[in-house]
């Protein structure tokens, strides 16, 4: 097994990794740091990010008006001193992707534009037309070619993190190329995988979302944190799941029944106001917790449109007229014309909420450290507490940038604090390595198993639609953990058929099912335990959120094949009290 020395390894090279990678070049330009993803970095998903990213700029909005925005849309579960940091370094991280060369669109004036996003009470969402994310990851990979000390490994598919004497010290990589094993000694690594989004079936995700630096980082002992909080985004095509922004209706889109009717309204998100001139906090631009649970509403009362690919509503921008959608929305016209046949200039076009983004993940604190020292993360693979129950639109691409940078500084203080004469035990960490290179010959040389990937993830997935959807109730969430547990259990039978080294797509599909077993596992124990409802987690048999009870983050740890363990953590309270979430409009 060839090994790799290098002072920090960054798993996942879109957004979060990318800023973790400039951070440590730019801090410490003697630093080698190698830059691990089983995709090239312009094939992460942050690269279909399209709406844009919230940061304070304007003169009439405030710090003040974004940390209670956060706080407010994710339900008081975010923790409040994350968000108070957050909301500080947000536009200093924006404006330096400006001096880096992103294209945002600019006002009359030369300024830096804004959009409306939803759960926001000012315009704060800086974009580039509707392919934010895109010129947002072009612009850090451009950044990161100037910087010798980076060291890319494309197409290596992340297996297990080397643990010893009670801190990480590396990890094990798989050479996709050529099937061959590398071992990465590390003096911290950082973890920016993504999330986990494919457990299930209808989703925004690409196929690389399978949770890999989640799982690596729960199997290694570190808790995954409120995974069960999954956002739903109002507006995905009814027959791919690709995602239409939603500064489809930060620009005016509006959401219609079956009769024409803007039936926001009747969930607590009126008053209706006129075509063309959305008013910020209601109507379309409540958040996307709360659009998605209304069309769940419509569709019960039967008020949906019957479409061959099943049930929608319908998202009209027919009066925001051509030269505004070529120029702010293009992306979205494309999509809808590729994908359905509509042209969003000429027709309304149908929608249904779609699996989006995890509020949950690896459990770290607002320096991105995970509880295992020398273990840091950033992304949607952690959980750093920032987005609570529920993540509000355009928080996340920046979420990356502020706490990929935070990861990177911190590794840096880990680094420094290590004892001058510190030595990585070689051979214990050759011996986790060589166990992370049997679980892999172990999978290849299995002849006697009875189980498909395709079918458990089949299974999987299926479960998850069904039981662990927008609303839930505890029948359905016992089913899905008995079902999960039944499928890891399995899992230990499949069978790769694929013996071959190169490019083995088969043995990759099968890891990656496993992560997402792990994940799902993390999932459906915290949400069966969760009796409330609050943001994203909607509960039909517990319809109050309980502050008493479950103001709390939700920690499960790893057991094996065992049921995991659940413990809870406060969250941090800074300055605003837990409150009513009020999206009518009325307030000021």
């Amino acid at each position: 097994m060839e090994l790799i020395n290098t002072d920090v390894a960054i798993i996942g090279a879109g957004g979060a990794g990318l800023r973790a990678a400039i951070a440590l070049a730019e801090a410490d330009p003697t630093l080698r740091i190698a830059l691990i993803s089983k995709v090239y970095p312009m094939r992460s998903h942050t690269c279909a990010a399209e709406g844009g990213a919230a940061g304070v700029i304007k003169s009439d909005d405030s710090l003040d008006m974004h940390f209670d925005d956060t706080v407010g849309g994710g339900d008081w579960l975010s923790d409040q001193d994350c968000v108070e940091y957050f909301v500080k370094e947000a536009p200093k991280e924006l404006t330096q992707l400006e001096h880096w060369g992103c294209p945002w669109n600019r006002e009359t004036d030369g300024s830096v534009a804004v959009r409306p996003f939803g759960g926001m009470q000012k315009q704060r969402t800086w974009f580039a037309a509707d392919k934010s994310g895109f010129h947002i990851l072009h612009t850090l990979f451009q950044t990161t070619l100037q910087y010798p000390s980076i060291t890319r490994f494309d197409e290596y598919y992340a297996l297990d993190l080397l643990v010893d004497e009670g801190r990480c010290q590396g990890l094990t990589a798989m050479e996709m190329r050529s099937g061959m094993i590398k071992q990465f000694n590390a003096k911290a690594v950082i973890i920016a995988g993504g999330g986990a989004g494919r457990i299930f079936p209808f989703t925004t995700n690409g196929a690389i979302k399978t949770g890999d630096g989640m799982a690596m980082a729960y199997r290694a002992g570190v808790p995954l944190k409120d995974m069960e909080f999954v956002q739903y985004h109002p507006t995905g095509l009814p027959n791919t799941g690709s995602l239409l922004t939603e500064a489809c209706r930060g620009e005016g889109g509006v959401l219609v029944n079956k009769d024409g009717r803007r039936y926001l309204q009747d969930y607590g998100m009126g008053p209706e106001t006129p075509l063309g001139k959305p008013q910020l906090k209601t109507m379309e631009l409540g958040p996307r917790d709360r659009v998605s649970q209304a069309y769940w509403h419509e569709l019960q009362k039967g008020n949906t449109v019957s479409t061959q690919w099943g049930e929608c509503v319908m998202l009209d921008m027919r009066h925001l007229g051509e030269k505004c959608i070529n120029e702010r929305l293009p992306l979205v016209r494309e999509l809808a014309i590729a994908y359905l046949g509509v042209d969003i200039v000429k027709d309304p076009v149908p929608i249904r909420p779609v699996v989006h983004y995890m509020m949950g993940g690896i459990s770290t604190d607002m320096q991105a450290a995970t509880p295992l020292p020398g273990l840091f993360a950033a992304g949607e693979c952690a959980c750093v507490s920032l987005n609570g129950a529920n993540r509000l639109g355009s928080n996340s691409l920046v979420e990356l940038l502020v706490f990929g940078k935070s990861a990177a500084l911190s590794a840096i203080k880990h680094i420094q604090a290590l004892p001058a004469a510190n030595v990585a035990n070689a051979a214990a960490l050759a011996a986790r390595a060589g166990e992370s290179q049997a679980r892999i010959r172990a999978l290849f040389s299995r002849t006697d198993g009875t189980e498909s990937m395709s079918g458990l993830r089949k299974e999987m997935m299926d479960t998850m639609e069904k039981n662990v959807g927008i609303y839930r109730n505890e029948a359905g969430l016992q089913e899905a953990v008995d079902k999960i547990a039944a499928l890891r259990l399995r899992y230990q039978n499949v069978v790769v058929n694929d013996k071959s080294n190169v490019f083995n797509t088969d043995l990759f599909q099968v890891l990656e099912l496993g992560c997402m077993l792990d994940c799902a596992e993390a999932l459906t124990v915290g949400a069966l335990a969760r009796k409330e409802s609050r943001g994203a987690h909607q509960r039909l048999d517990f319809v109050q959120r309980d502050d008493a009870s479950y103001m709390r983050h939700s920690m499960v740890y790893y057991q094996g094949l065992n049921a995991p363990r659940l413990d809870y953590l406060d969250v941090v309270i800074t300055k605003s009290p837990p409150g009513v979430r009020d999206y009518s409009g009325d307030h000021k």
